[in-house]
C-alpha cells in the first residue's frame, strides 16, 4: 500500500530566523547583483513588467515590489494528475510524493549486469516497472536513449513513459517547437487539447537557469511556451557549492533560491498564474577534485533547507534525493540514498525525484534499483507517518485481558494488526532464519532485486495506450518504439 500525499515538515536543518535572512540575502543578490539574460525578447518582457535592466552588461535587477507581486501570482497548489485518479498529485503545504528523475546516460543491463547505453525501448520498460511499484509516485523520464536522433527524442521519450505508466509522466524537451508537438500527441491520448489542459497527466522540467545567476536562454524559451499552456513545470537550477556556488551551504542556499525566485516571477510575467514548481537542485562538490557528490550528507541539507525557503514563500517544491556515486547497487548505494531520502522526505518535500534508480551521481540507473528503492522509499514513507495513538491502537483492554506472564500472540488484536499497514514489509529484504536464507541460494538484495524485476517485467507486457489512439499518434508523429515493445 502507497502513502503517497503524507505530510512531512518533522525535520528542519534552519530556524525561523535562518531561513528568513536566506530569504533576504536572496533579494538583495537580485537587487544588487542581478541574473544575466542575454536575449532582447526575454530583456523586453522584463522591462514591461518592471525589471531593471542594465543594457551594458544585459543584467536584470528586480525589486521587492517587483518580486512581491509576481510571487504572490504563484500557484501555492500545482496538482500533477495521473491518467488515473489513483495517480493524481497535490503538491502543496508539505504533502509528500517520491519517485524518478533523471537524465542518466547509462543503465546496468538486468540481465548481464553490465553498464551499456539506454535505448528507447529501456526508457518503455522502466516506465512499466514503476507502474508496479507502488511506493514510486510518478515517472520522470530516467534515461536519455542513445539509439534515436535528437531531433526524435523528446516526442518519443514522452510517448515511453506513457505507454508504460498512467502515472504523471514528466521530461525535458530539447526545444520550445517540440513542446507543441508533445502537447498534441498528448491531446489525442486524452481525447481533445481541452481534456489534456483541464487534467494534464504531463508535465515537463526546464534547466533553465546556468548557475550562477545566468538564463539558458533555449530552455527559458521553452519554459514560456509551457507556462503559456498552462502546464505544469519544474525550474531546476543545480549549483553545487564551491564551483557554481559559494562553498558553503549557506551560501549556496541564498544563491539558488535568489535563481528561483527570479524564475517564479519571470514565468508569471509569462503567463499569469503559471503553474511552477520551486526548483533547486544543491549538491555539495568533492573539495579535492571538485566531483559533483548527489549522495553527501550535506547535499540533503540543502534540500531540507530548500524546503523551508520554498514554504517561506508558500510555493510547492521539485526536490531532491535518493541519490548515490555507487556504481552498483551496493551498500554505498542504500545507505546514502535512504539517508537523504528520509531527510527529505520528512522536511516535507512535495515532488522528490531522482528518489528511485539513481547511480553514479545521476549518470546511469539499474533496473533492480528502483525495485530496491521502492522499499527504501516505502520505509521513509512509514516514518513520515508516524504512530498512530488511540484508544484501539493503546491496546488497554487486551494488555488487561493478557495479563503479567502471558503472551498476545493468539489475540484478535495481534491478529488484525499484524495484517495491516501498522508494519511496513519490504520485498527485497530477507527478514528469515540463516538456515532459510541459505536453502534458497544465500542471495542478496540486489538478486532478489532483479528478479522481482525480470518478474514484473513479464507480467506487464501490454502497450497501456489503447490502439486507435497509438495509430493516430503514429499516423501524425514519427514514433520510433514498436508497439509490441
Amino acid at each position: 500500500m502507497s502513502y503517497g500525499g503524507l505530510v512531512g515538515g518533522k525535520y528542519k536543518v534552519l530556524g525561523d530566523e535562518e531561513v528568513k535572512k536566506i530569504h533576504e540575502t536572496a533579494k538583495q543578490i537580485l537587487h544588487e547583483v542581478g541574473i544575466k539574460v542575454d536575449a532582447d525578447q526575454i530583456l523586453s518582457i522584463l522591462s514591461k513588467n518592471g525589471a531593471g535592466i542594465d543594457s551594458s552588461s544585459n543584467t536584470v535587477t528586480l525589486t521587492d515590489k517587483t518580486i512581491n507581486r509576481y510571487l504572490d501570482m504563484a500557484p501555492s497548489e500545482v496538482t500533477l494528475y495521473g491518467r488515473k485518479q489513483e495517480f493524481n498529485l497535490s503538491l502543496r503545504d508539505r504533502k509528500v510524493y517520491l519517485g524518478t528523475g533523471g537524465a542518466a546516460i547509462s543503465i546496468l543491463d538486468l540481465d548481464s549486469g553490465d553498464r551499456r547505453s539506454p535505448t528507447l525501448k529501456d526508457q518503455a520498460r522502466l516506465a512499466r516497472l514503476v507502474e508496479q511499484l507502488d511506493n514510486i509516485h510518478f515517472f520522470q523520464a530516467p534515461v536519455v536513449p542513445t539509439d534515436i536522433a535528437e531531433d526524435d527524442l523528446s516526442l518519443n521519450s514522452f510517448y515511453a513513459g506513457l505507454s508504460g505508466t498512467h502515472k504523471n509522466v514528466q521530461e525535458s524537451v530539447t526545444s520550445a517547437d517540440k513542446v507543441d508537438d508533445i502537447v498534441e500527441m498528448a491531446s489525442i491520448l486524452a481525447g481533445s487539447k481541452e481534456e489534456l489542459l483541464e487534467r494534464p497527466f504531463i508535465s515537463f522540467v526546464t534547466s533553465w537557469m546556468i548557475s550562477p545567476l545566468k538564463l539558458d536562454i533555449g530552455t527559458t524559451k521553452v519554459l514560456k511556451k509551457v507556462n503559456e499552456y498552462g502546464i505544469p513545470v519544474a525550474l531546476s537550477s543545480a549549483p553545487v557549492t564551491g564551483s557554481t556556488a559559494p562553498a558553503t551551504l549557506a551560501g549556496l542556499l541564498a544563491q539558488v533560491h535568489a535563481e528561483e525566485i527570479f524564475g517564479i516571477v519571470l514565468s508569471q510575467m509569462f503567463a499569469e498564474g503559471a503553474l511552477v514548481l520551486y526548483g533547486p537542485v544543491p549538491a555539495s562538490a568533492n573539495m579535492r577534485n571538485m566531483a559533483y557528490l548527489a549522495g553527501a550528507p550535506e547535499t540533503g541539507m540543502m534540500n531540507v533547507g530548500a524546503v523551508q525557503l520554498a514554504d517561506y514563500i508558500d510555493v510547492p517544491i521539485y526536490s531532491d534525493a535518493g541519490e548515490t556515486e555507487a556504481k552498483i547497487p551496493d551498500t554505498q548505494a542504500g545507505f546514502e540514498g535512504a539517508f537523504n531520502t528520509l531527510q527529505v522526505a520528512l522536511a516535507g518535500g512535495n515532488y522528490i525525484h531522482h528518489a528511485a534508480g539513481m547511480l553514479e551521481s545521476m549518470l546511469g540507473v539499474s533496473y533492480e534499483k528502483f525495485v530496491i528503492d521502492n522499499d527504501i522509499i516505502g520505509m521513509a514513507l512509514r516514518a513520515l507517518r508516524g504512530i498512530d495513538v488511540n484508544d484501539e491502537t493503546l491496546a488497554l483492554d487486551v494488555i488487561k485481558e493478557v495479563g503479567p506472564g502471558n503472551n498476545f500472540l493468539t489475540e484478535k488484536h495481534t491478529i488484525k494488526y499484524s495484517r495491516s499497514d501498522e508494519f511496513y514489509v519490504p520485498l527485497t529484504t530477507d527478514r528469515e532464519s540463516r538456515d532459510s536464507w541459505e536453502q534458497s541460494g544465500k542471495k542478496g538484495t540486489r538478486e532478489r532485486a532483479q528478479a522481482r524485476a525480470r518478474k514484473l517485467l513479464e507480467e506487464t507486457q501490454t502497450n497501456l495506450i489503447n490502439k486507435e489512439k497509438d495509430a493516430k499518434i503514429r499516423d501524425r508523429f514519427n514514433i520510433l518504439l514498436s508497439r509490441e515493445d
